[in-house]
């Protein structure tokens, strides 16, 4: 009988939205999956200002809309849905006739899930790649909404946009909170800096901030370093490697769970020698 490709290997996931879907994924592979969701997602807790921004762009208040996050999106829509039911249609209407700039691909299907597109993608789904399919635009005078990444001000995208001549006009729809108690969080980098963890994977960049957060850093440190270091993709691995981590796995081009399972399969299994 051919062997599972990750059999008796230990593999700890950060991730919290889609938690069980990832670890299926892992374990139908042979891995034991350590589940420590790191960061809880919920809507803003003041629905006032985002039901405010959802009115003036679906009165026609932006000419382009950047899409940092599916999530985003997926917030928006809700928003809608459970504070002023009658406001969603006029938003996607908005949202039809407004130019969308994504930053990825998950802003993009659940566009595609509204039967829209983007306008212009990023190549490289970061804020900087976000600015460098921007600059090839004219953007005097344009008014641009802008989906932030949870509550980050995101500065450098908007000192773009303002020494481009537009007008930001920014949303955070959703923030993050903590999933789990700090002393779990310690519990699993203390098992990792035990060797008793073959991998973690992260899959967002708030995951990333936590770990470092709860600590301490000599910890967090030692742990990253007896561990491989899986990322979903060019955002996380940025967060990662700013702190000096290095990443061995990531997807090449499609940034999603089951790409990332793959990865994981070709760092770490077992291959018979030659």
């Amino acid at each position: 009988m051919t062997q599972s490709p990750l059999a008796d290997r230990v593999i700890a996931i950060a991730e919290s939205r889609e938690l069980d879907v990832f670890a299926a994924l892992l374990e139908r592979r042979g891995a034991h999956v350590l589940r420590y969701p790191l960061i809880s997602i919920a809507d803003a807790p003041d629905p006032v200002p985002v039901l405010d921004w959802l009115r003036r762009f679906s009165a026609g208040a932006c000419d382009d809309l950047i899409l940092l996050t599916g999530e985003g999106l997926r917030r928006l829509l809700g928003c809608c849905e459970r504070h002023d039911p009658s406001l969603r249609e006029a938003f996607v209407t908005a949202l039809a006739r407004t130019r969308r700039v994504t930053r990825g691909p998950k802003p993009a299907r659940v566009l595609r899930q509204l039967g829209l597109a983007p306008d212009i993608e990023a190549a490289i789904p970061t804020t900087s790649g976000v600015i460098e399919a921007l600059r090839a635009f004219d953007l005097r005078g344009r008014r641009v909404g802008v989906q932030l990444y949870g509550g980050e001000p995101n500065p450098p995208l908007m000192e773009f946009l303002e020494e481009a001549g537009a007008q930001a006009l920014p949303v955070a729809p959703y923030v993050y909170g903590d999933a789990m108690a700090d002393d779990a969080v310690r519990e699993l980098l203390q098992m990792m800096a035990n060797g008793n963890v073959d991998a973690i994977a992260f899959t967002s960049k708030a995951q990333v901030e936590r770990l470092f957060k709860v600590g301490p850093e000599d910890l967090v440190r030692t742990a990253l370093g007896k561990a491989q270091v899986a990322a979903v993709g060019p955002v996380v691995a940025e967060a990662l490697r700013s702190r000096r981590v290095e990443v061995q796995a990531m997807p090449e081009a499609s940034w999603f769970m089951k790409p990332l399972a793959s990865e994981l399969v070709a760092l770490l299994e077992e291959r018979s020698p030659t």
